[in-house]
């Protein structure tokens, strides 16, 4: 069986409530007892910060990605089994999605809803079959979804779209949902 790999998209702050942070660490910890590596923004602070350490303390493989413009602001972290850095965004997106078998969007904030947009229009254009999870950690992500209704009410998108994007209320249902789309 392959290494599987799940990108995590999350924020480089940790926000307002302690759960995003017990929740990002939580999903780090929980990838490396699954044996699945971590791929993520490379940042050592904020929830990705937390995801990391949490999966390397728990024995996991991580592969970050930073651009070159960030690794001082969100104090790239050198000390994963992979640290790539790129020259722009598009490129970090680009890299962290083609080294992952499935995508998870944690709490956070502009940075997270771009990544998570790209990844959803580039799956309703059918250019990928992986699937995206929200880990909606005390009803964060719950306006989004509302807003995705409300773009298929509006026929902005067909019904499929919210097929798509499967939110998840914890990390035991995050694992669950993993464990039956990388078996």
């Amino acid at each position: 069986m392959s290494e599987r790999s799940v990108c995590v998209f999350c924020g480089a702050r940790p926000g307002k409530r302690p759960t995003y942070m017990q929740a990002a660490t939580d999903t780090g910890k929980m990838l490396a007892e699954n044996s699945w590596r971590l791929v993520y923004g490379a940042g050592d602070i904020g929830l990705m910060g937390a995801t990391a350490r949490a999966a390397q303390q728990a024995g996991g493989k991580t592969f970050g990605v930073i651009p070159a413009h960030l690794v001082r602001l969100e104090v790239g972290k050198r000390d994963l089994t992979q640290y790539v850095v790129t020259e722009t965004m598009h490129e970090r997106k680009k890299v962290m999605f083609m080294n992952s078998d499935a995508i998870v969007v944690l709490p956070g904030g502009a940075g997270s809803l771009d990544e998570f947009f790209e990844v959803l229009t580039w799956r309703q254009l059918g250019l990928h079959e992986k699937p995206i999870y929200l880990l909606n950690t005390d009803s964060y992500w719950t306006p989004l979804m509302q807003i995705l209704d409300h773009v298929i009410a509006e026929d902005f998108a067909a019904d499929s779209l919210r097929g798509f994007v499967q939110p998840v209320e914890s990390v035991q249902d995050l694992r669950i949902a993993l464990r039956a789309a990388l078996s």
